[in-house]
């Protein structure tokens, strides 16, 4: 099967990055620790062009073994846990599910 990756871009609520990039970061952390088919998961700030970080955008980056290893993600109780936590402190967000190349 081919490994899946998602990308997931928030549109930050002004003065929330450090607070969401802070929950990002540990979310990450715990999923990479207790879930083994999520091969990678990076919390990335994202830059404007003179490579400043935009305070207003925070992304995800997440590679997982294959689909039941992403479903067994989102069917983690700390996924819901999560979201709920980031709700406050984004306005948005979009998402794009990738297959990565040949295995």
């Amino acid at each position: 099967m081919s490994r899946i990756a998602l990308i997931v871009t928030f549109e930050v609520r002004p003065g929330c990055h450090a607070a969401l990039l802070d929950l990002m970061r540990r979310h990450a952390a715990a999923c990479l620790a207790d879930e083994p088919g999520l091969e990678r998961f990076d919390v990335l700030e994202a830059m404007d062009a003179a490579g400043r970080p935009d305070p207003l955008r925070l992304m995800l980056y997440e590679v997982f073994r294959d689909q039941a290893a992403r479903e067994a993600h989102w069917a983690k109780p700390r996924h819901e846990a999560t979201k709920a936590a980031f709700a406050p402190l984004i306005e948005g967000r979009s998402s794009q599910l990738c297959r990565l190349g040949p295995d």
